[in-house]
């Protein structure tokens, strides 16, 4: 599975938000940005080089990664629930595909809080909710119900994205706007795509789903896209404040 195609087609997923998001936040302006949760450095590297740039992520695999894609940034390991920075430190933090895979996200949000100056910004950019999830034809609804078994499974919460909002007024961060992602996922898949998603899936339910099932999906889905008739929509939200 190639990690890095991956976090880079999340990337591609929020590119156009993060252009509105950032400019009503005034990145360009920022003097310290940190990313919570920068895996393999697909965002740090897009970040305003005349910013000092800080990333951090829990798996020093992931950051020998993001020192390749991002070099000028900082990079720390750490953990999102007890972040290792002074407070009031950064003007802008942010993370992204994040808050469903932590034990606390509402802990994360009051330390990406903490460490963000008065009348900074704190902002998640990306996080799904799986049961609202729609596939079609009817025959591939059980893709949904087995990826998000899978994610449980492997200790994130799939129904995150539709708690987001609620979660930030939890961590005492003023909302200013909050919504969901449209267009994720209703778009048709280059071929590329295609094998990137199904190397996802093949990933996640590998000994829990019959391999036999799985390939029967595949099959299946493969021909719902070439005629045309296939939808995968994972209602995606976020979220950004002021502290």
């Amino acid at each position: 599975m190639d990690w890095q195609a991956r976090f880079s087609q999340q990337a591609g997923w929020t590119r156009e938000l993060r252009a509105y998001a950032f400019d009503k936040v005034g990145l360009a302006d920022a003097r310290r940005i940190l990313e919570v949760g920068c895996g393999r450095g697909a965002l740090l590297a897009e970040l305003p080089a005349r910013a000092a740039v800080h990333g951090l992520d829990l798996e020093p695999f992931r950051l020998a990664e993001a020192r390749i894609h991002a070099p000028d940034a900082v990079l720390t390991c750490g953990d999102a629930l007890a972040l290792p920075y002074p407070s009031a430190s950064f003007d802008i933090a942010f993370c992204h595909f994040l808050l469903l895979w932590l034990t606390d996200p509402t802990q994360a949000l009051r330390e990406m809080k903490r460490v963000t100056q008065r009348h900074g910004y704190v902002l998640a950019l990306a996080e799904p909710d799986y049961s609202r999830r729609v596939d079609r034809p009817k025959a591939l609804t059980a893709l949904g119900r087995w990826q998000a078994e899978s994610l449980r499974r492997q200790g994130a919460d799939p129904h995150l994205g539709r708690r987001l909002a609620g979660l930030f007024a939890e961590a005492g961060i003023t909302i200013l706007e909050t919504g969901n992602l449209r267009g994720v996922g209703t778009h048709p898949l280059m071929p590329e795509e295609w094998e990137l998603e199904w190397a996802v899936l093949e990933a996640d339910l590998a000994g829990n789903v019959p391999a036999r099932r799985v390939q029967e999906m595949k099959k299946l889905d493969e021909a719902a896209w070439r005629r045309g008739e296939r939808v995968l929509y994972v209602p995606t939200y976020f979220a950004w404040g002021r502290v």
